[in-house]
């Protein structure tokens, strides 16, 4: 092995608790935290309106339900991805 590829192994095996994995991924993806907790938040406001859905048949209410929370996933990583374009193409970065 070169002394370069042995530099890339050691940078990555010093890096490995979750937290400092997750945390570096929200840092090079800030939407994906906010689609994750969009999505938590979604499914928790249908759980509590499950209890109160009235008449409402609870296949109906829960095919809503998937659909927001899908949605709000979707429109998360759309954002995510014009943002990283837009800082790829739009803003150059210094090289």
């Amino acid at each position: 092995m070169s002394s370069d590829q042995e530099s890339i192994f050691s940078e990555y095996e010093s890096d490995t608790s979750q937290t400092s994995k997750l945390l570096r991924k929200f840092k090079e993806t800030p939407f994906v935290p906010i689609g994750m907790a969009g999505f938590a938040m979604v499914v928790g406001y249908g759980l509590y309106r499950l209890k109160h859905r009235g008449d409402t048949k609870m296949s109906l209410h829960l095919i809503h339900m998937r659909v927001a929370a899908q949605g709000f996933v979707v429109g998360a990583l759309t954002c995510g991805v014009l943002y990283s374009m837009f800082r790829e193409h739009m803003v150059k970065p210094k090289e």
